[in-house]
C-alpha cells in the first residue's frame, strides 16, 4: 500500500486523446511505448501481455496502467481460451504531486490492477458510457468523455490509496450488490418472458459482463440466467394449457418467448415428462367431464 502523503491531487484536468475497443488473439501489434498514458480494461477473455520485459497473465476485469514510456506488446492467447475484449483509453496532460508528469501510480507487483466487485461494475459501466458517447455527435462530446477519464482516474488513485480497514467494506457491499443484481434480473425475466431475451442484451443493460453476471446468478440461485428464465417460460405455458383449451400449441409458444413450437414442446415434455398437447388434452376432458356432471344434476 502506498503512503497517502504522495497521492494528492492539486489539480486534475488531463487531456482525453481517444478510446478504442478491440478483440486480438494474436501478438500482432509490435513491442513499443507511447509519450501519453493509457488505460486497457479487459471487458472479457483472457491473455498475456509483455510489459518492460515481464510476462503478465490478464483476464476479465483486468487494468493495465500503461504509464509514457512503458513498453507493452499483446502475445499470442491459448487458443483453449476466450481472446481478450479491451477498452483503451488514452490521454495526457495529468500531474500528481511528487510524480513525473502524465505518470499514474501502479500497483507494487507490476502495472495491473486486478479489479473485483463494486469497481469492476463501476468501470464497466464507465468503458460503455465512453463507448456510448463516442459513437454520437452532440454537444459537449469531449467534456464528456473527459469526465469519464477522470472518473477512472479517481478511482484507480482511490484503490491504491484507501486505508485498508475500508477494503472489508467494499468485500460486504459487494455481497449485498451481488443479491440486488440479481434480484433486478430475476424481475426483469419475470416481466419480460415473453420477449426475446439475452444473456448479452442484460449485460449491456446493466453495464456488467456476461460471465461476470452468470457466475453472481449461479451462486446466489444454484442455476443460470437462462435456465431460470426457461423455467420461467415454461411454468407460464403450463399455466395457459391448464386453463385455456382455444390457443394452439404454438400460440402458446409465442405467449412465452419461443417462435418455434417444436422446440417448445421438447423443453417442456424434458421438464414436465408430458408434451403440451397432452396438458391441453387432460384439461379439455377434465372441462368436459365437468360441464357433463353439471348437466346431469340440473
Amino acid at each position: 500500500m502506498c503512503d497517502t502523503r504522495n497521492a494528492l491531487i492539486e489539480e486534475l484536468n488531463p487531456t482525453f486523446l481517444f478510446t478504442w475497443k478491440g478483440t486480438r488473439d494474436g501478438s500482432g501489434e509490435r513491442y513499443h511505448s507511447h509519450d501519453y498514458a493509457e488505460f486497457s480494461f479487459v471487458l472479457s477473455g483472457a491473455g498475456r501481455y509483455r510489459i518492460d520485459d515481464k510476462i503478465y497473465e490478464i483476464a476479465e476485469g483486468d487494468l493495465l496502467i500503461l504509464n509514457p514510456g512503458t513498453r507493452h506488446q499483446v502475445l499470442a492467447s491459448d487458443p483453449k481460451e476466450t481472446p481478450c475484449t479491451e477498452f483503451f483509453v488514452a490521454f495526457t496532460d495529468i500531474q500528481l504531486r511528487d510524480f513525473p508528469k502524465n505518470v499514474l501510480p501502479v500497483p507494487q507487483a507490476g502495472p495491473i490492477l486486478h479489479t473485483t466487485g463494486d469497481l469492476r461494475q463501476k468501470l464497466f459501466k464507465i468503458c460503455s458510457s465512453m463507448e456510448a458517447e463516442s459513437t454520437v455527435y452532440r454537444q459537449g462530446k469531449y467534456y464528456m468523455l473527459q469526465s469519464y477519464l477522470i472518473q477512472m482516474i479517481l478511482l484507480v488513485i482511490r484503490e491504491q490509496y484507501e486505508p485498508e480497514e475500508n477494503h472489508a467494506l467494499g468485500y460486504a457491499f459487494e455481497s449485498v450488490n451481488k443479491k440486488y443484481i440479481v434480484e433486478r434480473i430475476i424481475t426483469f425475466f419475470e416481466d419480460h418472458y415473453a420477449q426475446k431475451v439475452s444473456l448479452d442484451q442484460i449485460a449491456e443493460n446493466m453495464y456488467l459482463s456476461p460471465f461476470y453476471i452468470s457466475k453472481i446468478f449461479k451462486s446466489e440461485t444454484g442455476d443460470t440466467p437462462i435456465r431460470y428464465l426457461i423455467n420461467i417460460r415454461l411454468e407460464k405455458a403450463r399455466d395457459i394449457l391448464e386453463k385455456d383449451t382455444d390457443s394452439s400449441i404454438k400460440e402458446v409458444a409465442l405467449s412465452v418467448g419461443y417462435d418455434d413450437a417444436y422446440h417448445f414442446s421438447k423443453l417442456f415434455k424434458k421438464k414436465y415428462g408430458v408434451s403440451p398437447s397432452e396438458v391441453k388434452k387432460g384439461n379439455r376432458s377434465t372441462q368436459v367431464c365437468a360441464h357433463a356432471a353439471q348437466t346431469v344434476r340440473t
